[in-house]
């Protein structure tokens, strides 16, 4: 028995180790450029999105809104106050629409996570994200004209974490807690992997994820969700999943719904949104990740 667990160890060591090594250096350079924009960059994106309003773009302004949404270090929990504070001013809910939705899906060290899995599937994370900000934006414009989409009163103010004097001092404690949030999850993502890697065979995650005349996809989109805890913690699963059958349709399915419909930020968009707003909310992110997991699976 003593030998059998052993030999297990070594095993699930070798494949944890093996993973490790491979994307240890995407999450580290993910971190190190996610703290650098949030707290050199952060109020100067916002800044940038802000002064959009003063150049009358009309719906065009959707398309510079999802890309400021990606750009955006913040979590949902952050990105509602500034969306609420734009609000205030005025700015048209297509626009809001664009920036919150992309916000939820990307941000800049996901994206760097992300490569891990390849610059194919990066491209296709990055180009879904930003026209899924824009679709959501165009939706928002046509179908709620004249209705309020989203009701940012029940939302308070978060607190900004950046404010030491010494930005080099600021740097670090960012990072710092960039390296609490994110270092347990993306450790268990690997443990996680390692796991799958060993014990689940390969055929039944080619079965499960792979080009089953969308059952791979609807699998991805809505089973798989609950296996999204954090962003970088799901990208050695996903990479994991990728080398055992899953279709890269399927993972790009996984990539959209699941940001968008994991529990803290359904959490962050039910308090802005009403019931039927959240209804639409879920239909839409589930659709559109179906969609764009059929069109890739079409296409490649």
């Amino acid at each position: 028995m003593k030998e059998v667990l052993e030999r297990e160890f070594i095993y699930l060591w070798y494949y944890f180790s093996t993973q490790l090594s491979q994307i240890a250096g995407y999450w580290v350079f993910g971190m190190l450029l996610g703290s650098l924009v949030s707290v050199f960059g952060k109020e100067k994106i916002h800044a940038m999105f802000a002064a959009l309003q003063k150049k009358n773009l009309g719906l065009l302004g959707i398309i510079p809104a999802s890309l400021a949404g990606i750009a955006s270090p913040l979590c949902m929990y952050g990105t509602i106050p500034i969306s609420a504070s734009f609000a205030e001013k005025g700015m048209g809910e297509g626009w809001l629409a664009a920036f919150m939705m992309s916000s939820i899906l990307l941000n800049p060290q996901l994206l760097v996570y992300s490569a891990a899995m390849g610059k194919t599937a990066m491209t296709i994370r990055f180009t879904s994200c930003f026209l899924c900000g824009i679709t959501a934006g165009l939706l928002v414009h046509f179908f709620f004209r004249g209705r309020n989409f989203f009701n940012f009163k029940s939302f308070g103010e978060t607190k900004n974490n950046d404010t030491d004097a010494n930005l080099l001092t600021r740097f670090f404690k960012n990072l710092f807690r960039n390296l609490k949030a994110t270092g347990p999850a993306f450790l268990f993502g690997v443990a996680l992997s390692a796991l799958f890697q060993r014990y689940v065979p390969e055929d039944f995650m080619a079965a499960l994820f792979g080009k089953n005349q969308g059952f791979g996809l609807l699998m991805a989109a809505t089973v798989g969700v609950p296996l999204y805890v954090c962003g970088g913690g799901t990208i050695p699963l996903l990479i994991s999943w990728m080398g055992n059958g899953m279709s890269l349709g399927s993972a790009s399915a996984f990539m959209i719904a699941g940001p968008a419909m994991k529990i803290t930020n359904l959490g962050a968009v039910k308090i802005i949104l009403r019931l039927k707003g959240f209804v639409v909310y879920i239909a839409f992110a589930v659709l559109f990740a179906l969609f764009t997991g059929f069109l890739i699976d079409f296409a490649v």
